[in-house]
């Protein structure tokens, strides 16, 4: 059994390939809506004393399950509470295909 300790740790840990379920975490925990492209935005804290300390605004995300029904199955989107009143008015197809057009889809 071999023991790695310090740099070679590290070196072992950094150059090892992540898992797929990994890999898949990391863009299922981004805060950024699929349909729309909203993202965390950065703004101030403003105290009654007027001094200023940096927050951040994050976009009102959930995440849900949509029908498609011309490819017959089911998708699981992370989306803002503007983009399901857009889904509920246009439908769920016209919205996929504008977000494709628009880049914003990552599914």
């Amino acid at each position: 059994m071999r023991i790695y300790s310090g740099d070679a740790l590290k070196s072992k840990v950094l150059s090892a390939p992540l898992l797929p379920c990994l890999q898949r975490k990391r863009i299922i925990m981004s805060r950024i809506c699929q349909i729309t492209g909203k993202r965390p935005r950065v703004g101030n804290n403003v105290s009654h004393s007027n001094i200023k300390s940096k927050r951040r605004f994050l976009p009102n995300l959930h995440k849900k399950k949509f029908y498609i029904p011309e490819e017959g199955k089911w998708i699981t989107l992370k989306v803002s509470s503007t983009a399901l009143r857009t889904i509920d008015k246009h439908g769920i197809s016209a919205v996929l295909k504008k977000a494709k057009k628009q880049g914003n889809l990552l599914y």
